[in-house]
């Protein structure tokens, strides 16, 4: 059985990979649709890198969990005491009230616990090394966890090194046959050379150093490395991930959009002429960018600059704000906030349609998105009254109306209507 020194990037290939475990595995992954794996393989080149996000995809997934692979697998933690297995099962539980007590006093975990994980069950197992007859049971509670679990983690502790009894462990381990992920924590303690540490880890175990996860439960650092790992493990978890992925992606795009919209509508209250306000581009530009990075869509700072002059969102902006200016009763401030707010918002739902499904939206549907928002967002502000706000209040109003109500009836609209020409014309 050999180890996966592809867990450690986005790209493998997942035909060598389940050669590599279970029968089933390899079954299950083939059962599939051709298009579908592709997808699917394609999928994990956008999962998350940081743990942060990872959390917000398993909140995203967990529904399309229950629909691709019925019940949840169960993935155990083992190790030797004391080497942050509570810590590590502390970090991927979804409630508080699951969490283990973490001890530095070595046997703090007597028996086995099993919590929600998200899109795995995870358990956390007693030290697998203790001498003795209590140490012999806990040793076999961890065994007998590790032998029903669909995915080992063995940790190990960067500080100890390995020696021989971890080595009996790591090959007591490998003669259950499961998919194991090695793990290296607390690597945040080691103040030597790091690749030193993982090369005579990786040594005395005999896999190569690309094969251990080098991590740090306590601060949470590289643990998504291993959540990709566990999530090649089962095509079930890859399908509701990649089913999950959309929304998640979108999801980001909105908070974006909602933090690009309302700096520029504090931007726009400035005494200096609204529309032609450099930063108010550069705002725009910028937000093009990350929304870009989003969706995995590969784009230049010059390319970026001529999709936000394409989108002609000045003239556009331009145009609204003249309309709204002819309005009795909402003061220069308010409009000029809306208006940017409306604009901005508008070319974000823009890029996210662009880059997501390659599809341009018109000029005159960008209109009606803009004034659409706009609109909204000035009926909001005028809870605040007719005196200009600070910029901080302005700010935090104008990103709760754009996260709350009002880009996103624009964007359901949008897409209806759409969807409503392309029906037409076919």
């Amino acid at each position: 059985m050999g180890y996966n020194s592809d867990m450690q990037n986005g790209e493998f290939d997942f035909d060598e990979f389940v050669e590599r475990w279970r029968e089933d595995l390899k079954k299950a992954w083939e059962a599939l649709p051709k298009g579908t794996r592709q997808d699917l393989t394609n999928a994990l080149g956008y999962l998350p890198t940081e743990l942060k996000g990872w959390q917000a995809l398993i909140d995203q997934a967990i529904d399309h969990l229950r629909v691709a692979a019925g019940s949840k697998h169960q993935v155990a933690i083992l190790g030797p005491v004391n080497v942050g297995k509570s810590t590590l099962y502390n970090q991927f539980i979804r409630t508080k009230a699951d969490r283990a007590r973490v001890s530095a006093v070595p046997g703090t975990t007597r028996f086995a616990n099993e919590a929600d994980a998200g899109i795995f069950n995870v358990i956390d197992t007693p030290g697998a090394d203790s001498p003795g007859v209590v140490g012999a049971a806990e040793k076999a509670s961890a065994l007998n966890a590790a032998q029903e679990a669909d995915v080992i983690v063995l940790l190990l502790d960067a500080t100890h090194g390995i020696l021989a009894p971890e080595q009996a462990l790591f090959r007591e381990i490998m003669d259950l046959g499961k998919p194991t992920i090695v793990a290296l924590n607390k690597m945040d303690l080691v103040s030597k050379d790091r690749p030193q540490v993982i090369g005579s880890a990786a040594g005395n175990l005999g896999i190569p150093s690309e094969s251990i996860i080098a991590i740090s439960a306590k601060k949470g650092i590289g643990l998504e490395k291993i959540l990709i790992a566990i999530a090649k493990s089962e095509p079930g978890i890859i399908a509701a991930l990649g089913a999950a992925l959309p929304e998640y992606r979108w999801n980001l795009a909105q908070r974006s959009i909602s933090k690009a919209a309302s700096t520029a509508a504090a931007i726009a209250v400035t005494p200096l002429p609204f529309l032609d306000f450099f930063p108010l581009l550069g705002i725009q530009v910028a937000l093009v960018l990350s929304i870009a990075r989003i969706f995995a869509y590969k784009i230049t700072l010059p390319r970026a600059r001529e999709l936000v002059a394409t989108f002609g969102m000045a003239v556009v902006g331009r145009s609204i704000f003249y309309e709204m200016s002819k309005l009795s009763g909402p003061p220069g401030w308010l409009i000029a906030a809306g208006v940017a707010a409306g604009t901005t918002s508008a070319l974000g739902y823009a890029a996210s349609i662009w880059f997501e499904r390659g599809e341009k939206i018109s000029r005159e549907m960008m209109g009606q998105i803009a004034k659409g928002i706009s609109r909204a967002t000035i009926d909001r502000l005028k809870s605040l009254g007719k005196r200009k706000p600070k910029g901080s209040t302005l700010r935090e109003s104008v990103r709760q109306i754009i996260e709350e109500s009002s880009a996103e009836a624009a964007l359901k609209e949008t897409r209806e209507q759409q969807k409503g020409r392309s029906t037409i014309n076919e």
